[in-house]
């Protein structure tokens, strides 16, 4: 038997919602003397942690 599930409910909505992302850029220095950007989606509380071991 197949559970009943109606799409578009609000409980559906708000799992989606819950989470707060950032977008981060870093520069990295190539050895060309020009510059490479590393561009990554994480959590809002998570972007300090990933500026420092991404830091050159």
């Amino acid at each position: 038997m197949a559970k009943k599930k109606t799409f578009g409910s609000k409980k559906d909505e708000q799992k989606g919602s819950d989470r707060q992302m950032a977008k981060v850029i870093v520069a990295k220095k190539t050895a060309n003397n020009k510059y490479g950007y590393k561009e990554a989606m994480v959590d809002r509380d998570d972007v300090q942690d990933f500026i420092k071991q991404n830091k050159e």
